[in-house]
């Protein structure tokens, strides 16, 4: 079993943990990248016209038009990729697994799971469970609690 329930960053693998802070990165970086002009144009409408004197010197309103296409057009490529990635993360949360399109008995969910029929049985009348793990994710106890109102 490589997928977890409880996400401890120990038990996820190193590509696992990599990949998330590249993806961390890589918001973080688009949020910089979108806020910085919305940063300069607060400052300017507080006052500081250095802006006006920038905008001279860079080759006025025609350069600002040019900025501003690559900057929508990097903007379009961020959406595209965001989008891209959320749709491949939930069409495959979405996937079932080999092991579930099979109906399976007791005896198989208790050797996977690795817990007894005794504790099975209760967790089944149960409302709530409380799943204690080890060190390695494996389940070790079952402490299901049986809602009064429901028995």
């Amino acid at each position: 079993m490589k997928e977890f329930i409880i996400d401890y960053p120990h038990l996820q693998s190193l590509q696992k943990r990599v990949g998330s802070l590249l993806v961390w990165m890589l918001c973080w970086l688009m949020w910089l990248y979108l806020l910085i002009p919305l940063v300069t144009l607060a400052d300017w409408l507080l006052g500081d016209y250095k802006m006006n004197d920038e905008m001279r010197w860079f080759g006025g309103y025609s350069s600002l038009l040019h900025l501003l296409k690559i900057y929508a057009e990097v903007l379009l490529v961020q959406v595209v990729l965001w989008l891209s990635w959320v749709y491949f993360r939930v069409s495959r949360k979405t996937k079932r697994p080999a092991l579930l399109k099979e109906a399976v008995d007791d005896e198989q969910l208790c050797a996977f799971y690795h817990v007894s029929r005794g504790e099975l049985a209760p967790c089944r009348l149960a409302s709530l469970i409380t799943v204690f793990f080890d060190e390695q994710g494996k389940i070790i106890h079952l402490e299901p609690k049986i809602n009064e109102q429901e028995s």
